[in-house]
C-alpha cells in the first residue's frame, strides 16, 4: 500500500425521483481503477448517491486516507456539516422533522469514521473525466431496471 491517498469518485442517478435509481464508484489506486456499482427499483437519488459512498467505503478493511469526489452538494454538506446537529438532535433536522435516509447516513457515518477523508465537490457534468465515467455507469444502472420493466 503506498502512502498516497486513494481517490474515489461516486455518483447516484435516478429515473423518476423515486423511480429505478442505479450507483457508481470508482476507487483510483496506483493507477488501477477498481469499479462498483449496483441499483434498485424504487428508490431516490439521494439515496443511491449516498449508497455510492457507502459501497465504496464497505470494500476496505484498513484504515485509510482517502479523497471522496463527489458532485451531490446534499452528501458533502451532509457528512461534514449537518451530520453533526441531526445526532445531537436524535436525527430530527432543523426543522425538527426526521432526517431523511437516516438509514444509509447512519451508514455512511460509521464507515466514514474508519478513515481519514478528505471531501470535495465536483461540479457535475462539466468534463470532469472520472465524474463524468461514475455518472455514466451509475445512469446504465437504473436504465438496466427500466428495460426490464
Amino acid at each position: 500500500m503506498s502512502n498516497t491517498k486513494l481517490q474515489i469518485y461516486t455518483d447516484g442517478a435516478c429515473l423518476g425521483n423515486p423511480g429505478p435509481g442505479g450507483w457508481a464508484a470508482i476507487i483510483i489506486e496506483n493507477g488501477q481503477e477498481r469499479v462498483f456499482s449496483g441499483n434498485d427499483n424504487m428508490t431516490t437519488n439521494n439515496r443511491m448517491e449516498l449508497l455510492a459512498i457507502i459501497k465504496a467505503l464497505e470494500s476496505f478493511n484498513e484504515n485509510l486516507e482517502l479523497i471522496i469526489y463527489t458532485d451531490s452538494k446534499y452528501v458533502i454538506n451532509g457528512i461534514t456539516s449537518w451530520i453533526k446537529n441531526w445526532e445531537a438532535n436524535s436525527w430530527k433536522n432543523s426543522t425538527k422533522q426526521p432526517v431523511k435516509n437516516v438509514d444509509l447516513w447512519k451508514k455512511l457515518d460509521m464507515n466514514a469514521k474508519k478513515h481519514n477523508i478528505e471531501w470535495i465537490w465536483v461540479k457535475g457534468h462539466s468534463g470532469n473525466f472520472f465524474n463524468e465515467k461514475v455518472d455514466e455507469i451509475a445512469r446504465s444502472q437504473a436504465q438496466m431496471l427500466k428495460s426490464v420493466k
